[in-house]
């Protein structure tokens, strides 16, 4: 077996419908379709909802659930906030720039740009309170192949010592200087 693609993935929001709204005015993603259902086709559970896709572009889905007969939407309190997002890369830096002006513009709270050398990318948040990134590459052959050169050497670290190993720590060193 080999898989091709992700399918789409899935998260929860609170409201179907401003989530649509939202995709649309500030990221630009049209609704591909909706599914709604008294029961859950996969467990036959009794349980209303409403699944959204939305086209994330080049064939990619972003799906949301509306479960108003659950309770309220949380969010692991051991996992701090900025782990779990969802990452969605554009072209270039100018349509980074872009994307940057229309959040603001949507009245959002935009972080960055944070240069990651590889890529530069930008953080904010959709009415559910999940946490989205758009990011622009700007990595050259060479860094790609510095940065896999070492991925494996640095799990192996990890796993043993549970500190950050240094091998990539120049990708970050533009963002950090001055920081202590």
């Amino acid at each position: 077996m080999q898989i091709e693609k992700i399918h789409h993935v899935a998260y929860r929001c609170v409201d179907a419908k401003a989530t649509v709204e939202f995709y649309k005015k500030v990221l630009n993603m049209d609704l591909l379709g909706a599914i709604a259902e008294d029961r859950v086709p996969s467990t036959k559970a009794p349980d209303p909802y409403m699944h959204i896709f939305l086209d994330a572009g080049n064939g990619n889905i972003l799906a949301f659930f509306e479960l108003p007969n659950s309770p309220p939407m949380g969010r692991d309190p051991n996992t701090p906030e900025w782990t779990q997002h969802i990452a969605f890369q554009v072209k270039d830096l100018e349509e980074l720039e872009e994307a940057k002006a229309r959040a603001e513009a949507a009245g959002l709270d935009v972080v960055g740009i944070t240069d990651h050398t590889i890529f530069k990318s930008i953080y904010f948040h959709d009415p559910s309170g999940h946490r989205l990134e758009i990011a622009a590459w700007t990595a050259t052959p060479e860094q790609i192949a510095r940065m896999k050169s070492v991925a494996h050497a640095m799990v192996d670290e990890w796993a043993t010592t549970k500190r950050p190993p240094r091998h990539t720590a120049w990708m970050h060193e533009k963002e950090f200087a001055g920081v202590d």
